[in-house]
């Protein structure tokens, strides 16, 4: 199938393509987006790989589904667009940083800045209806997805896995955490950040264990 996503990760997960699965998922996307408001735009489904090539990914934040308010996601999890104040988890996440690193909370909720650094943003699910969370969860989504988790585990050394909540901390169950730095915490949501995000300190820890790897840390 020609699917449009940044060259390197249309050679590593090409196999994907050709799967019945995601044919299944194309049709549905494709008649999703042709008879409902559906999040991110349809040139930025695939966003989080685009901005941050495979051999690129220092760090792996796993989130769950696009935000489903119009005008909020833009293919990266976690980020919003330019102008749209951020949504709580992504202030939780900024206070964090603030907590931990002492840097202070940016106005703009767009991580791209992130991406560029080599974080790749990956929801599981990649689309979603306006105003419906969760609309597009079990269409195949997930299993493309993990097929990405999987190769970076099995095929870079190193790397930082950011798990935070109990949906991506079992989503990143396949990780190889002999070969890489997994950290798990919290969901940054308002029900949830005070039973461990708050205090994970995260950011230092990922930046330390870079350093160790010999990598450039995040400006987080």
């Amino acid at each position: 199938m020609g699917v449009k996503i940044e060259e390197s990760w249309h050679q590593v997960l090409q196999n994907e393509f050709e799967k019945e699965y995601f044919k299944k998922l194309t049709a549905f996307v494709k008649e999703e987006y042709a008879t409902h408001q559906v999040f991110p735009p349809g040139n930025l489904i695939f966003n989080a790989f685009d901005k941050t090539p495979f051999a690129a990914v220092k760090v792996v934040l796993i989130g769950q589904d696009p935000y489903h308010g119009y005008g909020q996601a833009h293919g990266l999890a976690f980020s919003v667009q330019e102008g749209v104040t951020p949504p709580p988890s992504l202030r939780n996440i900024f206070k964090e940083i603030k907590d931990d690193l002492g840097k202070p909370i940016p106005k703009s909720g767009n991580l791209e800045r992130w991406a560029d650094q080599g974080v790749l943003l990956l929801n599981s699910i990649l689309t979603v209806r306006a105003n419906a969370a969760g609309s597009h969860q079990k269409k195949g989504w997930e299993e493309f997805t993990d097929a990405a988790i999987k190769a970076l585990s099995d095929e870079r050394e190193g790397l930082v896995f950011m798990l935070w909540g109990a949906y991506a901390q079992k989503k990143g169950a396949i990780i190889n955490a002999a070969k890489h730095h997994v950290l798990t915490a919290a969901h940054p949501s308002p029900f949830a950040a005070d039973k461990g995000f708050f205090g994970c300190k995260h950011f230092s820890k990922a930046n330390a264990y870079l350093r160790q790897q010999g990598q450039s840390e995040i400006d987080w």
